[in-house]
């Protein structure tokens, strides 16, 4: 929302008519997304939200560290790792968000920055010290041959002891739904094209050429363009094989994706951050196995949620001749991967992973977080003057 109002009416119908409860009365003061009114209760906040008593990937990423140190962690891991990473070191104390950059390449700091920010206005945060991995690959091998550390990264893998948050694609999707993105959660389930039966019965991908198995894939729709419509919308890594897979076609519209009945999702550089939003469309997900992983994988089902594909995509075109022989299994998969997505990758929950994220990690520090020497503070948006916040949290007895 870009306003704040003192009570809420929301409606959802459908052909005129209201869906489930509607119309929906939010009363009291709604605050929007801007306004820094957070509620000093962060149990109750975590209980409005539904959010739930553990998060089982958190707890495994935690377990690796049953106790942290922040002095120990503010001194090792910059000498580590700052010179050939790119990391910002955070610290939230009072509500406020403290930040110093380590490495050249720090601009994706913004997408932290906004979620934390977002979080402090919602919600009294616990004191806390990080360090965030801004590349794309996790860093913190489990051969290390060094003393482990904490690094909070957008990705996961099999190899490596990251503790992993929700990607910056989707968190950044969810704090700008209907605004700047065009691609989110909720404008994909406006757009999910015909209904399964008029969808065409060829599977889809677009993308570029970030990783060998692309290749392969670009390979076998040429072989086989009855069954695969796969293409590259750009070459970057193997400009030198541009001849052989290409020519580059147009970006079509992410929700014309949908008008294919089957989605192909291979890894990039790490996994494929477009998951999400496949799994929420209404069509079946091919997805390739794959050491990389993001924040829900771990909740993900073969053949409940998704058709399983080898890595080499061996058994690529056996799987899509399966799901065609087995449309209506197919669709089922369809549906549940929807409704996984629905049930645990909307904007509530996101918010909910951040915040049980940095409660548990705040829980284990074995010292006060410190607003180190070189931190600045990340400044809160000015308020605008076209909307503005009286938050009523903030106002004295003699006001109320």
């Amino acid at each position: 929302m870009y306003a704040s109002y003192k009570n809420l009416k929301i409606e959802v119908k459908f052909q005129g008519q209201h869906v489930a409860k509607s119309p929906y009365n939010l009363k009291g003061p709604v605050y929007h997304e801007n306004c820094d009114c957070p509620l000093e209760d962060s149990a109750a906040w975590s209980q409005e939200m539904n959010c739930p008593e553990t998060i089982t990937q958190i707890q495994r990423d935690l377990a690796h560290f049953p106790a942290v140190d922040p002095e120990k962690i503010a001194e090792e891991i910059p000498k580590r790792f700052g010179q050939r990473q790119s990391l910002c070191h955070y610290t939230l104390k009072d509500n406020k968000v403290y930040i110093k950059t380590h490495g050249e390449h720090v601009g994706f700091r913004i997408f932290m920055d906004a979620i934390l920010l977002s979080l402090t206005r919602k919600v009294k945060m616990p004191d806390v010290e990080f360090f965030v991995n801004l590349g794309d690959w996790p860093l913190e091998k489990k051969k290390s041959s060094s003393h482990i550390h904490p690094i909070f990264s957008w990705c996961g893998s099999t190899d490596s002891k990251d503790i992993v948050m929700p990607t910056y694609d989707l968190t950044d999707s969810v704090l700008e739904t209907m605004g700047r993105v065009s691609l989110d959660m909720m404008s994909v389930q406006a757009n999910t094209g015909p209904p399964w039966e008029s969808k065409n019965s060829t599977a889809m991908w677009r993308g570029r050429d970030s990783r060998k198995e692309r290749l392969e894939l670009v390979k076998l729709s040429r072989k086989h363009p009855e069954l695969i419509d796969a293409a590259f919308t750009n070459f970057f890594f193997f400009k030198h094989d541009e001849s052989l897979y290409g020519p580059i076609v147009k970006h079509i519209s992410f929700f014309d994706f949908f008008k294919h009945k089957y989605q192909i999702n291979i890894d990039g550089t790490v996994a494929a951050y477009r998951l999400p939003y496949l799994l929420v469309g209404d069509s079946v997900v091919l997805k390739q196995d794959s050491i990389y992983y993001e924040h829900f994988y771990n909740e993900l089902q073969p053949w409940k949620h998704y058709i399983p594909v080898k890595s080499n995509l061996s058994d690529l075109l056996e799987k899509l001749k399966w799901a065609k022989d087995h449309d209506e299994e197919a669709k089922k998969i369809a549906k549940a991967g929807q409704e996984f997505a629905r049930n645990n990758l909307m904007g509530d929950d996101i918010f909910c992973y951040y915040f049980k994220l940095f409660q548990e990690y705040a829980s284990l520090q074995v010292s006060e977080p410190q607003i180190r020497e070189g931190m600045k503070r990340v400044e809160p948006q000015a308020e605008d003057d076209l909307f503005p916040c009286t938050c009523h949290r903030k106002k004295t007895k003699d006001e109320l």
